[in-house]
């Protein structure tokens, strides 16, 4: 980017301006802190300057929009040709309460739906077993039969709408739901459009909401990546996921290369399954956090998509660009809300956005501000949405691509954070053998993933105690704000009992002998290694519940106990 001589005159102009006019300065205006770091405790230098990007390749490392390594994004026109997908999430109660939520964030604008779901179904319990009392539509919306599914998207055209699921051991059930529903309305299949999570390896490593031991549920994913490829081919059939790593306190390096290397493991599933990635990778999307620290977060979007577009040729042989482009979706902190003065949640949540975005997300959830304290209510999902697109319409950002690229702090920053990620993943290959999937399934085994992320965490408390870490409202700035009254989300009583009685009105009206009958038919599927979807659609049709389907997989592998780290 310089000769050799003009860029000696300017080491030399740096190294005068540190000796005379820096130097000068600090005698009378000392600097806040002797050492300043990011979010995860990356140290950052008082300025950057060519000095620090003079080994930066730019047609190698940089490159143009929508060409390898796609560090300046995936597609050549970015958002002057097309916004990223305006994904709030909603779930809550039962499947009606969720649908007219739905509707309600379609009239403000959002441009696809995504459905979070309540534990009972995310490990796999009908809403009528021991396991589910008093967890019914709590976190999400509770779904026990197609007969739910009806309702969650009664009046939504299944062909026109983008459907994001998150859940992860039942995916291939919810996915069936999905596909039984589409089929008894007439949708072709090739017309579903949307995303299963199915990114069981996070569970073991972060949100804990499994079912299943790690190594069947294995096979679950490599059955939905081939029943996909075949049956669903615009259908996404996993959205590898780093946001609970970064949220139990992981820090970037750890998000990116654990997401990075689970996206690997299922890779290298699909290879074994027979499949060339150039046909299957392009249908694999990823998920991540964006959290407050701005620059850091705009450095680790860049990343992962250089990383991966390099893994996905060099290690895996991908001649496509669609199979090495990375796209993802991004979801803002939920760990940075604070149920003290919850409106300045709003602040945070505009920062971590406006990163993803400048950044280069395809799709964005932007968090309520209430959702420290409730479920968001409607209103702080409209601000949440209005935020998404005041940075679309009105900030500028979105008409020019990658504008922070070339920033000497922005390209050494994810060089930096490039390195960073190359050494964890050097180690989760090391401990697999060579092989990632391995790597994660042996980690998971050890505890190395938890170990990792809770090292991190203990440090991020101790900084935050501290005061390192600041934290408006909470550690400073705490004046003002207690008397902040917000109309909160109220969850119904009732739900619970609603929710069982409608599904003892299904188990009433079903035919019993044929969901026998197609039970029995997922059952030997399950024994001779079949793959299962086309059972579980089946099965799915006949309103046989998630329980009962589940039930089959736990018969046949038991359940995980978690081996912790200490």
């Amino acid at each position: 980017m310089f000769d050799e001589e003009r860029f000696r005159e300017l080491l030399a102009a740096l190294e005068n301006w540190e000796e005379e006019t820096l130097a000068e300065w600090l005698e009378d205006h000392p600097e806040q802190k002797e050492t300043f770091e990011t979010l995860s405790g990356y140290e950052r230098k008082r300025l950057y300057s060519p000095e620090d990007i003079e080994g930066l390749d730019y047609e190698n490392d940089l490159g143009f929009p929508g060409e390898p390594p796609f560090t300046r994004g995936p597609y050549p026109t970015m958002y002057r040709g097309r916004h990223w997908t305006h994904r709030q999430i909603a779930g809550f109660e039962t499947a009606n309460e969720t649908n007219q939520r739905y509707e309600y964030l379609l009239e403000q604008g959002q441009t696809g739906l995504s459905t979070d779901f309540d534990h009972p179904t995310l490990t796999g319990y009908d809403s009528d077993d021991d396991h589910s009392e008093g967890e019914v539509g709590r976190i999400g919306v509770a779904i026990d039969t197609l007969a739910d599914f009806e309702d969650l998207f009664e009046d939504i055209p299944l062909e026109e709408v983008s459907t994001s699921m998150t859940i992860n051991s039942p995916a291939p059930i919810l996915l069936a739901f999905y596909v039984a529903l589409a089929d008894n309305r007439s949708v072709d299949r090739d017309k579903l459009r949307g995303t299963i999570q199915n990114s069981i390896f996070k569970e073991f490593i972060a949100q804990k909401t499994y079912a299943l031991p790690p190594r069947p549920n294995i096979k679950l994913v490599e059955d939905v990546i081939e029943y996909c490829t075949e049956e669903v081919p615009n259908w996404y059939w996993a959205n590898v996921s780093g946001y609970h790593t970064r949220e139990a306190g992981g820090t970037a390096a750890q998000e990116a290369a654990f997401t990075l290397a689970a996206g690997m493991g299922y890779v290298e599933a699909g290879i074994e399954q027979g499949l060339d990635p150039d046909d299957f990778a392009p249908r694999m999307s990823f998920f991540f956090v964006s959290q407050t620290d701005f620059f850091e977060e705009i450095a680790k979007f860049r990343t992962v998509r250089r990383i991966w577009a390099r893994v996905m040729k060099q290690r895996y042989g991908a001649d496509t660009d669609a199979a090495r482009r990375m796209r993802y979706h991004v979801q803002t902190a939920g760990e940075s809300l604070t149920a003290k003065q919850p409106m300045v949640n709003i602040v945070r949540t505009t920062i971590q956005a406006l990163a993803a975005v400048l950044g280069g997300c395809q799709s964005l959830h932007t968090n309520g501000y209430d959702e420290a304290l409730s479920i968001p209510s409607e209103d702080a999902m409209r601000i949440a949405l209005r935020t998404q697109q005041v940075i679309a319409h009105e900030s500028g950002v979105t008409d020019t691509i990658d504008p922070l690229g070339g920033s000497y702090y922005i390209e050494a920053s994810t060089v930096e954070l490039e390195e960073r990620v190359l050494e964890y993943l050097a180690e989760i290959e090391e401990i697999g053998d060579g092989s990632m999937k391995e790597g994660m399934l042996r980690g998971i085994e050890n505890g190395y993933f938890e170990q990792e992320i809770v090292d991190s965490s203990y440090q991020w408390e101790k900084r935050k105690a501290e005061g390192d870490l600041k934290k408006v409202g909470v550690n400073c700035h705490t004046e003002g704000g207690e008397d902040t009254e917000i109309e909160l989300f109220q969850a119904n009583p009732e739900t619970e009992e609603r929710q069982k009685e409608r599904l003892k009105r299904v188990k009433e009206n079903r035919d019993d002998s044929l969901v026998e009958e197609r039970i029995a038919a997922l059952s030997e599927a399950v024994e001779t290694g079949e793959n299962i979807m086309p059972y579980l659609v089946d099965a799915a049709k006949a309103y046989a519940t998630e329980g009962e389907m589940m039930g089959v997989l736990r018969k046949k592998y038991g359940t995980y106990e978690d081996p912790g780290v200490f």
